[in-house]
Order: C-alpha cells, then structure tokens, then sequence
C-alpha cells in the first residue's frame, strides 16, 4: 500500500513540476488554442499539458520498478502488454504534439490509431469474448481484431472529444480510472493497479494548472495518450474478473459520459450530412454552456455524472446477477437523462427539417458556421492568416474549394485550399458562385467558391450567405493591409484607376450572382 501512495505521489509531483515548463515551451513553439470558433476559452492557451503527463506516467512507474522487487516482477508478467503502452502510448502523444503544433489531417490521426490498436492487439489487449447475463461466453471469435481496434480508437477519439472545458477531460479521466481501479484490485490484476494509479496521479498534477481558469490545456498529445491508456488497460481489468457477469459492461460504464458523447456527436454529423470528424459545437458541455451555465458549474455537472456512472460500474463489477441487472438499469436510464437534459433529440428535428427540403443542406450548414466567422477572422494578421481562416470557414461549411481572381484576370497563388475535393470544373455536380471584395467599384479581386450540390444552381439564401463572407474576407484583408483589398472610397479612383500590383483592370460584374 505504502509503495501504490508513493506511486501516487511520483506522478503528481513529477506532473506538476513538469506541467509549467511544458506551459512555456508550448509558447516558444506555437502550440497554443486561440479564442473563438468552437474553442471556449477567452484568451490564448498553450496545449501541451499532455506531454507533462506522459512523462510523469513513465517515470513513476520506472521509480517503482526499480525499487519494488515485488511490482517489478508484476511487470515482468505483463513485459508485451508494458511494450505495448510504452511504443502505442508514446507514439500517440507525439502525434498529439505535432497536431498541437503544425495540425495533422484527421485521416492520418486516424492511421495513427488504428496502428497503436492493432499493435496493442498483438501484444494481449483484446476483446476475445463477451460474458452476456444468461447467455455466458460469447466467443468474438474473427471478430475479436476489428472489435479490439474499433474499441481502443473510439475511447481514444471520446477522450480527445470531451476535452472542451477547463478540467474536463482531466476529471473525466480521474473517474474512470478509478472504476478501473476498484476492479483491479478486486480481482488482483497489479499491473492494471500500478498503471491506473500512475494515471490518477499524473492527471491530478495537471489539473492543478488545467482547472478553471485554465493555463494549459492537455491537447491531443494528453487526450490521445490517455485515452489510449484506458482504452487498453480497461481490457486487461475487465478481462481478468471472471466472475464478472459482462465483462465489457464495466469499462463501457466507467468511460461512459465520453462514449455518450461522442456516439451523438456520430449521429449528430451523420444527420447533418457533414463528415464525421468535422468539429462542431454540440457537444454535452457546448449544451451546458448554452443552457446559460457558468464554465465551472458545466465541469463541476459533468464531475457529477462522470461520479454516477463510477458508482454504476464499480456496482456492476463487485455486484450479484440481480445487481448487475439493477446496475445496467441504473446506467440506461442515466444515459436516456443526459441525452434529455442537452436537447440531443432535437438533431431528429433537425435531419426531419432536412428531410422535408424547408431549408437546403448548404444553406443550413452556412447558417451554422456563419457566426464564428467574425471570430476566426479577427485574429488574422497577414494575407495568408486570412486565406488560413477562410480556408477553416468553408471547411465546416463542407465548400470544397475556393480561389481569388485579381482584376486583371490572374488568380491570386493562394496556397491554403479546403482539401475537400480535386478538379470540379469537369464534374456535373458542382456548382460555383463568384463575388467581388468589396464593392464593385473599388474591388481589386473577386472570391469564387465551388462545391458539388445537388441542385443545379445557387439558392438565393446560399447566394446571401456566402455574400456575407466574402464581405468579411473583404474586410480583414484591409485590415492587414493586402494588395487584394478594396480601395478606399476616399481615393475616389478614376474609372480605370489600377489596383496596387495591377497593370490594368478589366469590368468586374456587376452584382455577386452565382453561375453553376
């Protein structure tokens, strides 16, 4: 017991130690969450919080190794399952830092994953079979590989989707491994003990800087790390109590405000017909802050469920045949309350209103993003900050690409692109729609979206909507003083007065009127 408490204590101090130093240098490399979009926090926060956390994981579980004949013998029992945290675990939180830092396409992020898991699979993490009440063992079977990779990524991606809130994840975390925890004590599994303890004191270090008010948030190096970690060590708990009436029932339970959240995120997406990776703010805490809830009262709601669903599991592990029954009773209907008190059914509405064609898909997807695009502007500095948040803007909106043509017909070499889709120009499906920066008559470029529809041409409501922000982008970019930018009205430019970088300029049409 004495060495589990110094354990406790190795991480905690190690994290808080470390965690200020990864504050600075997370501002030395740019890593760092600006305000606005669907980020909640008011001001600029480094990320790399994780890192500190990872770091104090391994050191105290090496510090205890080394000193304890008895943990270290434990360990070596479990020598591939220990590789697999050690070469998964690290690998992720250095794709985390690199996506805190340079930002990393979702597919390759998703690669990633999917590598850590199936390597944890080789190395013993596996879902084999599921004990089911009445029924018992269900063999997985060919099955156990891509439900064993499917579980592990989707925990990693459910931690990584609930760090929205000051302290959040951090206590999300706590919760959950402590119901590891309690299970792997009972049925004596120390690796599990040792890892979860590790993890418990390394968060509770970081949440000592990462509670409201925030200095530093985890990032995806913490939330891919530790998501990872539970993912795993959930499976080698669960899989060792074999009186345990559902075997995945616990870890499901333990981690269940997370998996909530994102299954109706999923579903939410799907509805709205945008991809399933594409940021939003719908999420559970979103709701609460939306409710008109203070950001602390938010984490301390979310605490509370987060302990409901800790007592839930540990009953379930600990509890009889009736129990469990009373237990997975217990859970459902804490579930079917989470989902009533954030108004998640309302997204059924949402895709009947779809359904029925009052508003078209574009035009709801403009709507949505259409008031975080003064946010996401404000904060550019130069020409290519502009392109760089226009790019984020018609990203969410699902615009598959955009491009600037100056007055003298050249297009501008504007290096950032949506990336959603190649060459439309041949292509039946898209359409396009093309308006001034500026005013007619002091435009020095016109912006052209293109995107594939399934109308055959521009709604006026599109038309509007798209209006608007080329009329933002026409103000940022005089703001930072581009060559693209409209003249000043109080130049009073002659008629065929070139813009600054124009030999000359062509007629510009008349209106912003789309063509397909």
């Amino acid at each position: 017991m004495r060495s589990y408490v110094a354990l406790f204590f190795v991480s905690a101090v190690v994290s808080a130690l470390l965690t200020p130093l990864m504050r600075a240098f997370a501002f030395r490399l740019g890593a760092v969450s600006h305000p606005g979009g669907r980020n909640v926090n008011a001001r600029a926060i480094p990320r790399f919080g994780g890192v500190a956390i990872c770091i104090a994981f391994f050191v105290a579980v090496g510090a205890l190794y080394a000193t304890e004949a008895v943990v270290a013998v434990a360990i070596h029992g479990e020598a591939k399952r220990l590789l697999a945290l050690v070469v998964g675990g690290i690998g992720l939180c250095v794709v985390g830092v690199i996506d805190d830092t340079r930002r990393v396409r979702a597919l390759y992020k998703l690669y990633a994953q999917i590598a850590a898991a199936l390597l944890a699979f080789a190395l013993g993490f596996r879902i084999d079979s599921i004990l089911l009440p009445y029924l018992g063992s269900m063999s997985m079977g060919i099955f156990a590989l891509p439900v064993t990779v499917f579980w592990i990524v989707g925990i990693t991606n459910a931690i990584n989707l609930i760090d929205g809130l000051d302290g959040l994840a951090g206590g999300v975390i706590v919760f959950a491994a402590i119901s590891n925890l309690v299970v792997a004590h009972v049925t004596g599994a120390m690796f599990v003990e040792i890892t979860m303890i590790a993890v418990l004191g390394s968060v509770v270090g970081f949440l000592l800087f990462n509670f409201n008010p925030a200095r530093i948030f985890m990032g995806d190096s913490g939330s891919y790390f530790l998501g990872f970690l539970l993912g795993t060590m959930s499976l080698a708990g669960a899989a060792q109590k074999a009186s345990t009436t559902v075997s995945l029932l616990v870890p499901v339970l333990a981690l269940g405000l997370p998996i909530v959240d994102t299954s109706f995120a999923m579903v939410r997406r799907f509805l709205e017909r945008r991809p399933l990776f594409s940021p939003d703010r719908g999420h559970i805490h979103h709701k609460l802050l939306d409710m008109g809830l203070t950001h602390r009262r938010a984490v301390l709601t979310l605490y509370g469920v987060s302990v409901l669903f800790t007592v839930t599991a540990i009953a379930v592990s600990l509890g009889h045949s009736w129990q469990v029954g009373a237990a997975m009773l217990g859970g459902s209907l804490l579930v079917v309350g989470v989902v009533r008190f954030v108004g998640q059914y309302e997204y059924a509405l949402l895709a009947r209103r779809q359904k029925s064609r009052l508003r078209s898909p574009e035009v709801e997807r403009l709507r949505t993003v259409l008031p975080e695009v003064p946010g996401l502007f404000e904060l550019a500095t130069s020409e290519r900050d502009v392109w760089r948040a226009l790019r984020e803007v018609l990203s969410r909106a699902q615009i598959d690409a955009f491009d600037v043509v100056r007055s003298d017909g050249a297009k501008v070499p504007v290096a950032e692109s949506t990336g959603r889709g190649d060459d439309l120009s041949r292509d039946p499906e898209a359409v396009s729609a093309r308006y001034p920066l500026g005013a007619d008559a002091l435009a020095c470029a016109d912006l052209r979206f293109r995107w594939r529809s399934g109308a055959p041409d521009v709604s006026p409501q599109v038309d509007v909507l798209l209006q608007v922000i080329a009329d933002v982008v026409a103000g940022a970019l005089a703001r930072v003083g581009s060559i693209h930018a409209p003249r000043q009205a109080e130049s009073r430019p002659a008629p065929n007065e070139p813009c600054p970088g124009v030999a000359y300029r062509r007629d510009l049409p008349s209106s912003g009127h789309a063509s397909s």
